[in-house]
């Protein structure tokens, strides 16, 4: 019987880690059969910053996952982000020997391994070459470049670059938790799989990501991602800023900005007063709404002028860069009341709040529709593009252990033991033989992520193997 494929993704995040497992059912939709969230102990700012504590918040989420779905994890697709990521445009050709052959990936991948080579600050790591548009002979606004003939292949990229220890450090986190690393995705891009609908990225859209420790902004236009950033602030600033303007511990602050707080301080009437328990028996604290929504609403304002900064450096204001669909929001800051007038307001661009249940199957809890799991949705479905089979029924695990034992002894034992190994290779065999059938139908930028990642999660490992 031929195994489902199971992808999981990990969202390493500032203020929580969600383990994810998911798998598409017959319709082509994302069906959830686990979840798994911990407290971020060890990231900062989306960087890890103790190693220890980030383990152990991971194997958390990754036990309460595989107890929800009954699945042994194996591997899995990790989102990065963080204040060292940045991102730059870059133009590069190569010239063909023989403009008479048609153009395939090989040349593709010349191409990319070129770009590679650019020359980086110190310390620094290209994470991501993602074409935009290919031009062949001076031929303009080629998407898909493959099968023409021409003498002169050029394309302009967008390459997304990061700090090398952070991005080990990542990595030695998910191996000392017993897991393999099987592709690293830029958490806004992850975001944007989850959120964002084909025709809005033809048109021309602004996704903003606001999450615990950092804001990050991926724009589309034309179907193409055309620029990225990682802003250093997040949802977390605001709660600082209640905890040091209302005298309030760290707690008390999240739960006020949860339970209370608005982008929008007009909302408020003078009188609405929330009294908190003080400590230790000391009399309750009674805070005005108003002064709350106040203090989110300043540094709200600044987080979205920071992010509407990029958008200008990426030429929004040119006609023909307008971002038509406007701004979606999405992260567990994008449930904050009143923020999509606040945006709108500010940048004077139609604003949408982006839930993940586009692409989730119909029966999916409507916890993981919230705007907080769309990076981890967009992990599973970038893991189940790979086509990996990232988890294991725990049932089969289990069988092994049952069965040897008894039948030992007894004649019978061949047959008993016999389709073990034969399941195997059939397996291999199955794989290989639908890997190229799948390659054949996959675009240059699908087969350039694909033949990226398996470059970058081999460098890792060796990096790894060869710290220990």
């Amino acid at each position: 019987m031929e195994k489902d494929n199971i992808a999981v993704g990990l969202d390493i995040g500032t203020t929580k880690i969600v383990a994810m497992i998911g798998r598409k059912n017959e319709y082509g939709k994302l069906e959830i059969l686990g979840v798994g969230k911990s407290k971020s102990l060890g990231v900062a700012r989306g960087v890890v910053n103790n190693i220890t504590q980030t383990i152990q918040s991971i194997q958390q989420a990754v036990q309460e996952a595989e107890a929800d779905s009954g699945y042994k994890i194996n591997d899995v697709v990790v989102g990065i982000a963080g204040q060292h990521i940045r991102s730059i445009q870059h133009s590069d050709y190569i010239s063909r020997n023989n403009p008479e052959e048609v153009i395939g990936d090989a040349d593709i991948d010349l191409l990319i391994n070129q770009v590679h080579k650019l020359a980086m600050l110190p310390g620094e790591e290209i994470i991501h070459v993602l074409p935009q548009e290919f031009k062949i002979d001076g031929q303009n606004e080629i998407k898909e470049p493959i099968g023409m003939y021409g003498g002169r292949l050029e394309s302009s990229f967008h390459v997304v670059v990061g700090q090398a220890s952070s991005i080990r450090n990542v990595g030695r986190c998910i191996k000392s938790s017993g897991l393999d690393l099987s592709g690293l995705t830029l958490e806004p891009l992850a975001s944007a799989d989850a959120v964002l609908s084909q025709e809005e990225k033809e048109a021309g859209v602004a996704l903003i990501d606001i999450g615990g420790g950092t804001t990050d902004l991926a724009i589309f236009k034309d179907g193409i991602i055309r620029h990225t950033a990682v802003i250093p602030f997040g949802g977390n600033v605001i709660t600082e800023d209640i905890k040091e303007g209302c005298s309030i511990i760290e707690k008390q602050a999240e739960l006020l900005k949860v339970k209370f707080g608005s982008a929008w301080p007009g909302e408020n009437k003078d009188n609405e007063i929330v009294s908190i328990p003080g400590l230790r028996g000391r009399e309750p604290k009674e805070i005005s709404l108003k002064n709350l929504s106040k203090i989110i609403h300043a540094r709200v304002v600044e987080i979205i002028e920071q992010v509407f900064a990029e958008i200008k450096a990426y030429g929004h204001e040119d006609p023909r860069k307008k971002l038509i669909a406007g701004i979606v929001l999405t992260g567990g800051g994008a449930q904050l009341q009143h923020i999509k007038q606040l945006v709108e307001y500010i940048t004077g661009m139609d604003t949408r709040i982006g839930y993940p249940n586009e692409h989730l199957a119909g029966n999916s809890d409507e916890e993981i529709s919230s705007p907080l799991y769309a990076t981890a949705v967009g992990l599973v479905m970038n893991s189940l593009r790979n086509n990996t089979y990232s988890a294991t029924p725990l049932v089969e695990l289990q069988k092994p252990a049952e069965q040897p034992a008894p039948p030992r002894p007894q004649p019978v034992i061949n047959t008993v033991i016999a389709p073990e190994p034969v399941q195997e290779p059939e397996e291999l065999e199955t794989v290989a033989v639908s890997a190229p059938a799948n390659n054949a139908q996959e675009t240059t930028e699908k087969k350039v992520k694909r033949s990226f990642f398996d470059k970058y999660i081999d460098k890792i490992k060796d990096f790894l193997d060869n710290a220990e």
